[in-house]
């Protein structure tokens, strides 16, 4: 007899008394299917309580009148480029917490807590995908250390941002975030503009990667409206969601294949092209990528250039991005090899040493401003 389901393929879908074998075309190239957790159970065994759901409340109402105009302060999302580490980042977190508070009268202080890291080619993609670092790709225990670690740092008083990256990860664990980005790679994707347009926090949109802000603008554009997509319920089923879309979408500068784009003239471009737009005029600049040309000590550089220009009156920049870890730098991830304490296993970060005076120097271009 002939066996009608190939072994080598997976078949999850088919009618019991068909005799028509699918498996010659249906997921060829899956070499395994494996269950996954429910974010229905997963935010049952660890939920958000009251005092840390007020915080995310909080700060997203915050942020949003940062970006309507209706607080002068400056937004500033800062921390490991990515998590790689629960204790290092509540170390962190520790750290980050009395200076946000010393700070708050300027700065609304938004902790950097990104679980998803695009690549290029191929890489570690991030404390999620693979949380024990060694290709295990163990994603329902990632996904379960990513929402303890970010009901501890709610748990410490800082509100918490992350990049969205993949279309499911975000009903695991977007309740519990203040601020969103959209990535440079993902900026121009139908999908995560949909996503974004049914987002409950304010979400940043990075120019493209060869620094071009239309794409950006249009990001806004279609996030702001209401859209229709296919997508997962927090019970696990597939359902068709309809957003209301967005209204607290910005763009962020963070330079390009063309070199950066921080400076005032770029600043200028930019804010012209939004109003073009019919946008605000506001940006979020990112010290990092592009914009520091990949040195990461020019991140403190760059702090300095915008915060005279903050002081001397500029109401566009309203948030800024600082990739910053316990120690400046970063590690390779080498198989038997052990990691460096508090250093980055992506991009290289400035310290927190090097971090707090930039804080405190934006602050005080804060006080400036308002002067």
């Amino acid at each position: 007899m002939n066996t009608l389901d190939d072994p080598r393929h997976d078949r999850e879908a088919g009618s019991r008394r068909s005799t028509h074998d699918t498996t010659r075309i249906d997921d060829t190239r899956i070499d395994a299917v494996r269950p996954l957790i429910t974010p229905a159970l997963l935010h049952e065994r660890l939920p958000v309580g009251e005092t840390a759901q007020a915080l995310v409340e909080q700060a997203r109402s915050e942020i949003a009148d940062v970006l309507h105009g209706r607080d002068d302060r400056l937004v500033v999302v800062v921390g490991p480029c990515s998590i790689h580490d629960h204790a290092q980042a509540m170390e962190y977190a520790a750290r980050l917490k009395p200076l946000a508070d010393a700070l708050r009268g300027e700065l609304l202080v938004v902790m950097r807590v990104y679980f998803e890291k695009p690549r290029t080619t191929v890489g570690w993609k991030g404390y999620i995908n693979d949380p024990h670092l060694d290709g295990s790709f163990a994603i329902n225990e990632g996904l379960e250390r990513a929402r303890a670690l970010l009901l501890d740092i709610l748990g410490a008083g800082l509100p918490a941002a992350t990049e969205f990256l993949d279309l499911l990860s975000p009903q695991y664990i977007a309740e519990l975030i203040s601020w969103g980005a959209i990535g440079a790679r993902t900026t121009e994707s139908q999908s995560h503009r949909q996503l974004a347009s049914g987002l409950s926090c304010p979400v940043g949109f990075k120019n493209g990667t060869d620094g071009s802000i239309r794409i950006a603008a249009d990001a806004i554009l279609a996030a702001s409206a209401p859209h229709a997509f296919m997508g997962m319920t927090k019970m696990g089923v597939a359902a068709v969601f309809e957003t209301r879309g967005n209204e607290d979408c910005h763009v962020i500068l963070r330079g390009g294949s063309k070199g950066p784009n921080h400076g005032a003239a770029d600043v200028d471009a930019a804010c012209a092209m939004l109003k073009a737009s019919g946008l605000r005029e506001q940006v979020m600049i990112d010290l990092s990528h592009a914009n520091s040309s990949k040195q990461h000590r020019r991140q403190i550089e760059v702090a300095e250039d915008l915060a005279a220009r903050i002081a001397a009156g500029d109401q566009r920049i309203t948030g800024v991005m600082i990739e910053s870890h316990l120690e400046e730098g970063r590690q390779d991830l080498v198989a038997g090899q052990p990691l460096k304490h508090g250093v980055s296993i992506t991009d290289a970060c400035i310290s927190f040493e090097q971090t707090a005076p930039v804080l405190r120097r934006l602050a005080e271009a804060v006080r400036a401003r308002r002067g």
